[in-house]
Formats: C-alpha cells, structure tokens, sequence
C-alpha cells in the first residue's frame, strides 16, 4: 500500500513539473516576442530623431549663411561679391537637401507602425519653415539686384527654384499615390483556415501538398499585415500547413479552448511566403 501510494505521489510531481516548464516556455516565447517589437520601434523612432535633427542643423546653417550674406552687403570689391555668392549658392543647396529630408520623413511616417501625431504636426511646422526660407532666399536675391550686386549663376537656378516650390505639390501628391499603392502592394497577405475537405474542394490542399497549381486564390482573405496580427480561428484543432519562421508567431487556445493565431513579428511571419493557411476540425 505505502509503495503504491509513493508511485501515485512520483507521478503527480512529474506532471507538475511538465506543466510548470510548459508555461515557463510559453512566457519566455512571450517575453521575446515584446522585446523584438519594442527594439522594432526603437529603432523606427532613432532613425526619424535622426532625420529631424538634420533637418533642424540645416535650419540652423541656413540662418548662418542668411546672416553673412546681409554682413557682406555692406561691404565693397570683388572678395565681397564672392562671399555672397558662395553664401547664396549654400543656402539653396541646403535648402534643397532640407526638402529631401522632409519629404524622407513623411515617408518613413507613412510606412511605420509608430502613430505620431505630434510628429506629423512637427513635419507640417518644419515644411512652413521651408517656404519661410524659399520666401526669405528670394528677399535677399531682390535686395541683392536694388544694390546691383548681381550673381548670374544664381538667376537661372532660383527661376527654377520658385517653380520646383509650385510644382512640388503636384510632384508629391503623384509619388504619394503611386507609394501608397506599390505600399499596400507590398504589405498584402492572404490566409485561409478550413477543414481537409474545404480545403481540397478549392485545390488549396491536393495530394498532401499545399498551393499547388490552379487553387482558388479568391477563397483566401486578403489582409494588410501591418495591421492585422490576429486570426481567429474557431477550431479545438489547428495546424499550420504553410512554412512560417518559428518565434513570428504563437498558436494558442482562448477562453472558449479554440486556437487563435498572434503574428508577433509581420516582417520575419510573411518573409518566407504572403499565403498562410490553416487546417481546421
């Protein structure tokens, strides 16, 4: 009797301990998955502090050279001339390369999982700047020619300036369109989960492989996996039967004991294949 009742105690440690690594796993998995989102963010968010502090250095030496060029009017001879020549061809050059950096930034606002609202209202103030500065450039050419200091080279490309300013807006919302779609293009997904049966009517599922030739794409649901990270899948029984890198994802059971589908990481989850599907019961 004692020696059976130690046997019953030997396998009720054991599956405890079973069950206690099971969950230790699943939290580590968990653990891991939040870490890799926030490096994700961290990253997004150093790049885009980066690009402002560019632009803000840009800003900063082109109120320098706006300063120097005032200095120098008051000056006379050919060495003066030269100094705001150079100063005029500086303040444009950066100017141009300050409208590269905001239009890069709106970009990478566009495509990045960070919801910044007050970093859109600062890529509005620092476009305002913008055109304070393209306003400003053409003042001091005015005062330049009202002294008859004229730089010749600078005629043509600020003639080409101020129409760049008015067809900048036109060029943007072009290439803001065709981002946007070759955008969505590239973060489209498409997932199916049904039973064998379902799944061989529509040939996704044929002779134990899957997506052959001819199966019916319309039967999948097209997703923007930016935004969708959870596929609920109704079923006590599930499996994976598209290839997808372990650590992207979790399979795990609800409340109601059915397995719903977490992408954790949608850039290394859709890396090997933009299909996903599920077999059900």
């Amino acid at each position: 009797m004692k020696k059976l009742l130690f046997l019953a105690l030997v396998a009720v440690s054991m599956t405890a301990c079973k069950q206690n690594k099971g969950q230790s796993d699943a939290l580590i998995q968990q653990r891991d998955s939040l870490n890799q989102i926030i490096a994700q963010k961290d990253n997004e968010i150093n790049d885009m502090v980066g690009t402002l502090n560019d632009i803000e250095e840009g800003f900063r030496e082109i109120t320098e050279a706006q300063g120097r060029v005032t200095v120098a009017q008051r000056g006379e001879g050919t060495s003066q001339a030269a100094r705001i020549k150079e100063n005029m061809q500086f303040i444009q050059t950066t100017l141009q390369q300050n409208r590269e950096l905001i239009n890069k930034l709106r970009q990478q606002l566009r495509t990045s999982s960070i919801n910044g609202e007050q970093l859109k209202r600062t890529l509005d103030n620092l476009t305002a700047q913008l055109q304070e500065k393209d306003n400003q450039l053409r003042e001091l050419k005015e005062q330049l020619e009202a002294k008859d200091i004229h730089i010749a080279e600078l005629d043509q490309t600020i003639a080409v300036l101020n129409e760049d300013v008015n067809s900048l807006k036109e060029e943007n919302t072009s290439k803001a369109e065709t981002i946007s779609t070759q955008d969505k293009q590239l973060n489209t997904a498409w997932y199916v989960y049904g039973t064998k049966k379902e799944l061989k009517e529509q040939n996704i599922l044929k002779g134990g492989k899957v997506l052959q030739d001819n199966f019916n794409k319309d039967y999948f649901t097209k997703i923007d996996i930016r935004v969708d990270k959870e596929v609920k899948l109704y079923s006590r029984s599930a499996e994976m039967l598209t290839s997808h890198p372990a650590g992207s994802y979790t399979l795990q059971r609800d409340a109601n004991k059915q397995y719903v589908l977490r992408i954790v990481d949608p850039e290394k989850f859709w890396s090997t294949s933009k299909y996903l599907v599920i077999l059900v019961k």
